[in-house]
């Protein structure tokens, strides 16, 4: 098969334009083409009164030697790669304890899932519950005010990624195409088959749900075994400085579970299990985050200010947008994990706290779009000499923005124009917030450092000159956005364990190598393999 790449043809393109489009780039007559299929179907938007679709193509030719000949030196025009994932073959030694994944989120998961295709038989460890309690859990602090600390966005069977726009696509270098076979393993899963090939793939939380329970009876059925309501307090080590080895787990249920080789897979709100590795002399550094507020924005005004004439159109869907400034204070000012036709949710995992996340159904359906603003924060600059500050400082700021919100799970919001104003919100406008348990109006100055809330001023007139209505008076900010990634990052050497306690494999968003759910999923496919190569 022959890979085409970047065809560009007009939104409104009759069918047969595709077929034409590859005869043209291959230079063939049309008997010569057996068949293609559409690898990738993306769209630029960069200039709203002309918009493209963009392809990738594979194509069945009738003679590729010459065909690759004629367009060498042309990457558009290549052998289709070989996708097909092999997992990798080991042997548990007799004797050694059974691997064991602690977390399942999409990096524990797949891990996990790696694992038991090997024939290793994972115990997977979940300090949350599985993912259908978890979601009546997560539901009652949305409409009750109830929160349960180890059932929630943050903690659970599933991950932070479960209760999300369920957004499939990463930036991360793949040249082994492991994000390929995430999805694919989705699909087998129940995501729809369109995720393989459409540019920014997503599923929404209610499939991603489903999806996850069936992926669970896989690994059990591959003689897996699921513990939750189970947290790791911790470890049973043997050794001393460089040669200290792994040996068991201490769990919250009294239980020592013998383990040697344990994948640490838990998301970035463990902040328990990062105090237990520090206090084990865990190898660990303080790594950069960025916090911020949600800012929600009627859908239609996006979908205008990105598609134009064509807002609307059903090859494009609801918009998103990716908005980056670097202000005058030294700190740069970005969109985060945009939610078009979605709403912004509780994500707190502490008692007395506040904290934004934003969601989206399949559909992506709901009157608003939303995305974190948000500005970096710097650990040699905001909690130098202390490798746990960041947490330290996330737990301020939620705590702050509790208390600003009504000291009863309601966010504090700001309109935007009171907000560049200067001024407290006593009120709200056309922009109905989506969050619930509910809003209150405030000033987010109260919640949130100075270096951010200058930046983000003087960020958004920037970002309403590349879309036209995002500095909209009406338009709402919620606070606080603080969980954007870890805090922290554990070391690891190129076996994949962590040089001071050898048979921890740290991996996924918490362990500080991952942000979304299909750069988690790689990690934790290469983190099953490394632990396999170990045996």
């Amino acid at each position: 098969m022959i890979r085409i790449t970047e065809l560009r043809l007009p939104l409104d393109h009759p069918e047969e334009a595709l077929r034409e489009a590859v005869l043209a780039r291959l230079n063939i007559a049309s008997e010569d083409l057996k068949a293609l299929h559409v690898a990738r179907r993306g769209y630029d938007a960069r200039k709203r009164g002309h918009i493209v679709l963009v392809y990738n193509v594979d194509c069945d030719v009738a003679d590729e030697a010459t065909v690759l000949a004629a367009h060498e030196g042309d990457q558009r025009v290549r052998l289709t790669p070989d996708t097909t994932y092999h997992p990798p073959e080991a042997t548990l030694p007799e004797g050694m304890p059974r691997p064991v994944v602690i977390g399942a989120g999409p990096c524990g998961i797949m891990a996990a899932l790696t694992l038991a295709q090997a024939g290793l038989k994972p115990i997977i460890i979940e300090r949350g519950k599985d993912v259908k309690a978890r979601t009546v859990d997560t539901f009652a602090l949305w409409r009750k005010s109830v929160l349960t600390p180890e059932s929630n966005v943050q903690f659970g069977e599933g991950g932070a990624g479960t209760f999300s726009d369920g957004k499939l696509y990463s930036g991360v270098s793949d040249p082994r195409h492991l994000g390929r076979h995430v999805l694919e393993e989705f699909v087998r899963a129940g995501a729809p088959e369109e995720i393989l090939t459409i540019s920014k793939p997503h599923i929404g939380t209610f499939r991603l749900v489903t999806m996850v329970m069936f992926i669970r009876a896989e690994i059990e059925r591959l003689g897996g075994e699921y513990r939750f309501e189970t947290r790791v307090e911790g470890f049973d080590m043997e050794g001393e400085g460089t040669e200290r080895r792994l040996r068991g787990l201490r769990l919250s249920s009294g239980e020592t579970l013998p383990a040697e080789r344990v994948i640490l897979a838990v998301g970035h709100s463990a902040r328990d299990t990062f105090e237990m590795l520090r206090d084990a002399q865990v190898e660990m550094d303080a790594k950069p985050f960025s916090i911020g507020v949600r800012i929600e924005h009627p859908q239609s005004v996006i979908d205008v200010a990105r598609f134009g004439a064509s807002a609307g159109h059903e090859m494009l869907g609801a918009a998103d947008y990716k908005l980056v400034h670097h202000a005058s204070n030294g700190r740069a000012v970005y969109s985060f994990c945009m939610c078009p036709g979605g709403q912004v949710v509780a994500a707190t995992s502490e008692e007395g706290q506040v904290v934004t996340n934003g969601m989206s159904q399949y559909s992506r359906a709901e009157r608003n779009a939303n995305s974190g603003i948000v500005v970096e924060v710097k650990p040699e600059l905001d909690f130098p000499d202390d490798v746990l500050g960041g947490v330290a400082f996330q737990r301020k700021w939620e705590k702050a923005a509790f208390v600003a919100g009504g000291s009863n799970y309601n966010a504090p919001a700001q309109r935007v124009g009171d907000f560049l104003a200067g001024r407290p919100s006593t009120s709200l406008g056309a922009v109905v917030p989506s969050y619930q348990p509910g809003v209150t109006p405030t000033d987010l100055t109260q919640c949130l450092p100075a270096f951010v809330t200058d930046a983000i001023r003087e960020a958004l007139p920037q970002f309403e000159r590349k879309l036209r209505g995002f500095s909209m008076e009406d338009a709402v900010m919620t606070g606080v956005e603080t969980r954007t990634s870890s805090p922290i990052r554990l070391r690891r050497d190129r076996e994949g364990q962590n040089p001071t306690l050898r048979g921890l494999f740290p991996a996924g968003e918490g362990a500080g190598y991952a942000g979304g759910i299909v750069s988690a999923g790689i990690d934790g496919i290469r983190a099953a393999e490394w632990l396999a190569a170990s045996l």
